[in-house]
């Protein structure tokens, strides 16, 4: 039987097959050290490699080992502190051999195991109980996309499509048929050269012309080539079409004048975070980023986030800007739409009803999903109050209040935790 090993060294020289294997096996405990990890480090960060610590009993392995009690007989090589008849003092280490650990005045430690993962791993660790809640198909039959999938072997293509493995198989079949005639003969020449006795002349002759014919034969199997153009398989793909979900997110971030820089900051780190979430769980997906102090603007990802501009605050210009939106360019018969909105809750006081009631008649009725995150070390204001009225109306409205930086990754996190089923 054919053994086909893939010596081909992947990126960086680590096997990619024990790398995943690591991953899957330990995936509860790497996780967890993700987590843990992300209490020390900037958003900015994430987009790096991590190196994240797993304790070392996390990985230990089922093993025997010799129990207590019982007779035991020793040989020990000669020494110059002990003679015949001696009591030799138990060791003071734990039983079994065990390692030992971390040095500490206690008397306790613990070994560890330092592991790298990439940008990617450590994203998809980290987001990986996490969804954009209540996604939704729509129009199924007005989008679709092309998707590439298997559809078996074919005998022609392009060489980065060849099938070792089932090639390798075929050209097997192909020389044992080829060789099947040659390999009887070689058999019944091999059993008749094996009972000549006779050393005569005649004797002698038939046994040369054995031997010339089983060297003849043997030249005619190594003479079949290990592999041939018709054994070539290769994978087979076509393109389907499959339906389609189109979706939108709409970020929103007050940098009215009462945005300090702090709070400027943990809100654009939570849409940095979120950002990295979106473009990591839907490849297909639109954002659309709104900022605003008295009046709204579309603004690029770049002026976002690194824009100054500042003034008073007006929330309903935003609110505007994005049923706007939602009425001219994304329909909702045609497209997903979640809307996450960063503020300090500070707001003119007659603009609070109105954003209430924009959102109960003009944005709610159309989103799948809206979160509002509120940054505020002080007491809450009229805005808030005026979208807990919203929160009871609408089950998909969900709003949290975040003091300091640290909040961010727990919030979050309960913002988009998976439903389960």
């Amino acid at each position: 039987m054919s053994q086909l090993i893939d010596r081909r060294q992947s990126a960086k020289k680590k096997s990619t097959v024990n790398r995943q294997r690591f991953l899957r096996r330990y995936k509860q405990q790497i996780k967890k050290s993700v987590l843990d990890s992300l209490t020390k480090k900037n958003i900015s960060d994430i987009a790096k490699d991590e190196a994240v610590t797993i304790p070392k009993k996390d990985l230990s392995e089922p093993r025997f080992r010799w129990g207590k009690g019982g007779v035991v007989d020793r040989i020990l090589p000669g020494n110059k502190e002990y003679a015949k008849g001696d009591t030799i003092p138990r060791p003071q280490s734990s039983e079994g051999g065990a390692s030992g650990g971390d040095a500490s005045n206690q008397g306790e430690g613990e070994d560890s195991f330092q592991f790298y993962l990439t940008k990617e791993e450590f994203i998809d660790l980290y987001f990986d109980d996490l969804e954009l809640p209540d996604m939704v198909r729509k129009d199924l039959g007005k989008m679709v996309t092309e998707k590439s999938i298997r559809a078996g072997i074919i005998n022609s293509g392009i060489p980065v499509n060849i099938n070792v493995v089932r090639s390798l198989r075929q050209a097997l079949s192909r020389r044992l048929a080829i060789t099947a005639s040659y390999r009887k003969k070689l058999e019944k020449t091999a059993e008749l050269l094996a009972n000549l006795k006779g050393q005569d002349k005649k004797s002698q002759a038939k046994r040369e012309e054995y031997l010339h014919k089983i060297e003849v034969l043997k030249r005619k199997m190594k003479a079949v080539p290990f592999i041939d153009t018709v054994d070539l398989r290769y994978n087979h793909r076509i393109k389907v079409m499959l339906p389609a979900t189109q979706a939108v997110m709409f970020c929103v971030m007050d940098v009215s004048g009462s945005m300090d820089e702090v709070k400027k900051a943990i809100a654009k780190q939570f849409f940095i975070l979120l950002y990295l979430f979106l473009t990591k769980t839907y490849e297909n997906i639109e954002i659309i980023f709104i900022r605003h102090h008295t009046s709204a603007k579309e603004v690029n990802e770049q002026e976002f986030f690194y824009s100054r501009e500042t003034g008073g605050t007006v929330v309903s210009s935003a609110l505007e800007m994005v049923a706007e939106l939602i009425e001219t360019r994304f329909p909702p018969e045609m497209w997903n739409i979640y809307i996450a909105q960063a503020s300090d809750g500070d707001n003119w006081n007659a603009d609070s009803p109105y954003c209430e009631t924009l959102l109960q008649k003009s944005i709610m009725p159309y989103v799948q999903y809206f979160t509002y995150i509120e940054i505020m070390p002080r007491h809450h204001q009229s805005l808030w109050e005026a979208y807990q009225a919203v929160q009871e109306a609408f089950p998909n409205f969900a709003m949290q209040h975040i003091e300091n930086i640290e909040q961010i990754y727990p919030v979050f996190r309960e913002l988009f935790t998976r439903k389960t089923a």
